[in-house]
């Protein structure tokens, strides 16, 4: 029980963490002639990273479950604005998208249907049916 809920701490710290570093993250671009928001990009990639590999490597859906709420909250904390007037996601388009797509990526991921359970199942054959003895050519001729 107590390695249950090591485990359950853990996969949230995991997600506080991609979602931490993503807020601080999302807004970096990098501009060649046209500018590329590189750090929106890696952010969205680590938390789908770490969705998919949760679904992938758990037979449930609780550890995915768990990151998501991890990270999602601190996002959303990350959204206030803190007591000297700074704000780490501002109104803009990349910080629009840090919002949203987050959670349109943990909805979709949590959703996926595992598929391997439907290749895992046995398959049931029905035994072969008993022969059924050949019918006695011979008659029998009453006397």
């Amino acid at each position: 029980m107590l390695s249950r809920i090591l485990n359950a701490v853990l996969l949230v710290l995991a997600g506080i963490l991609v979602g931490a570093v993503g807020t601080v993250a999302h807004s970096i671009d990098v501009t060649w002639g046209v500018s590329i928001p590189l750090g929106l990009i890696g952010s969205l990639l680590a938390f789908t990273l770490l969705l998919v590999g949760l679904r992938l490597l758990a037979t449930t859906r609780v550890p995915a479950i768990l990151a998501a709420l991890g990270a999602i909250a601190t996002i959303l904390l990350f959204t206030q604005q803190s007591p000297g007037g700074s704000v780490l996601i501002p109104n803009t388009l990349p910080g629009q998208i840090w919002l949203v797509a987050p959670l349109l990526i943990a909805a979709i991921v949590i959703a996926w249907p595992d598929l391997r359970r439907r290749d895992a199942r046995p398959v049931v054959v029905a035994p072969a049916p008993a022969p059924v003895p050949a019918a006695e050519s011979v008659t029998r001729v009453s006397e």
